[in-house]
């Protein structure tokens, strides 16, 4: 079975699974850490406060190392 990169995910990512993030999930980027927070948005996407990560356009990607979104990793409340 042939798998495309774009289909792999890092161990321990939600993987693109939007079912079971909450509206305030925060995530995490395993390449570079930044956080996002649904309370404060993305400036550089210009994101609004208040979008939970699952609502995020399918082109969003991490604004500081350009890391798929697929990749971010749920961060214990």
């Amino acid at each position: 079975m042939n798998h495309r990169p774009q289909d792999q995910f890092l161990p321990g990512s939600f993987g693109g699974d939007i079912d079971k993030l909450a509206d305030d999930t925060r995530l995490e980027c395993k390449i570079c850490w930044y956080v996002y927070d649904p309370a404060l948005g993305d400036d550089y996407w210009q994101i609004p406060p208040g979008t939970p990560f699952a609502q995020l356009p399918d082109h969003w990607s991490c604004p500081e190392c350009d890391g798929r979104r697929q990749d971010f990793m749920v961060l214990d409340p």
